[in-house]
């Protein structure tokens, strides 16, 4: 992991985050996503942002656990549409921004240390990287997990990826094609979420994970994960993907559906 310099990374705590909040206590960090008004859409300066937290994650030896949560009634709509359009919102961020482009995939991939997601909210589209990209997902009752990029003319290509690795790829292929919203029971049957609670008990069902893990030996976990990633190594598939990705964007069917969505009518297909 090498998207920023080591006196960068040093010094977090002299920068200003913007989309994202961090907290590091008892071997764990948590990064929790902070834009609730646009419901957690990944605008490019809030990857960058979490990129920046999970390399000094992955550097820092008192980490031994990663906790992602968020803000507001959506955990994360994905990736920010109208930032996909060159309309990006400004922002008082002082994190500098990385050396390559950051494939959100592969930031977890690449990052060593157990990471456990705390669903609290809907996920759609992008944000499906950071639930699959997790070792253990707990989730509230009720939530709602959704693939809408086919109805505005787009594809989940590296969500498609990463969500093969958890759940069938039958499952995988349907659920993006057809684009359809799947409710918490089917996609713990999956195995996409790991465990089931309420509003009540989160909080303890995601600390009691949390104790186990930063119980165990952390270079042996480091080890292990590493080798993980290199026998599943996917790094060149999600470079393609993004690559695809982009032809796709720049396709009529993406104008017309992208503008159906925020104009609230059905698209017209050419």
């Amino acid at each position: 992991m090498n998207y920023f310099n080591e006196i960068d990374i040093q010094n977090i705590k002299s920068y200003k985050f913007d989309f994202i909040e961090l907290d590091e206590t008892d071997f764990v960090f948590t990064v929790t996503l902070n834009r609730p008004k646009k419901k957690n859409a990944l605008h490019p300066q809030m990857i960058n942002e979490i990129a920046f937290a999970f390399q000094y994650a992955f550097y820092n030896d008192n980490v031994r656990a990663v906790l992602l949560k968020s803000n507001g009634d959506v955990f994360c709509s994905g990736l920010d549409l109208k930032a996909l359009n060159g309309n990006i919102e400004k922002n008082n961020s002082t994190v500098p921004k990385s050396n390559s482009k950051v494939l959100i995939g592969e930031l977890f991939n690449k990052l060593y240390k157990p990471k456990i997601c705390q669903l609290e909210g809907d996920v759609y589209a992008g944000g499906f990287l950071i639930i699959a990209g997790c070792n253990y997902v707990v989730s509230n009752d009720g939530i709602i997990l959704g693939l809408p990029e086919v109805k505005r003319g787009l594809f989940p290509m590296q969500v498609m990826e990463s969500l093969s690795k958890v759940i069938s790829v039958r499952n995988v292929v349907d659920w993006c094609i057809r684009g359809y919203n799947l409710d918490v029971i089917t996609a713990h049957k999956w195995g996409l979420i790991s465990v089931i609670t309420n509003q009540v008990e989160i909080e303890s069902v995601v600390s009691k994970w949390l104790n186990e893990v930063v119980s165990n030996s952390p270079i042996a976990i480091k080890y292990g994960l590493e080798a993980m990633d290199t026998i599943s190594s996917s790094e060149s598939n999600h470079k393609y993907l993004a690559e695809m990705l982009e032809l796709v964007l720049k396709s009529e069917d993406a104008n017309e559906g992208i503008s159906a969505f925020k104009e609230k009518r059905k698209p017209n297909w050419k």
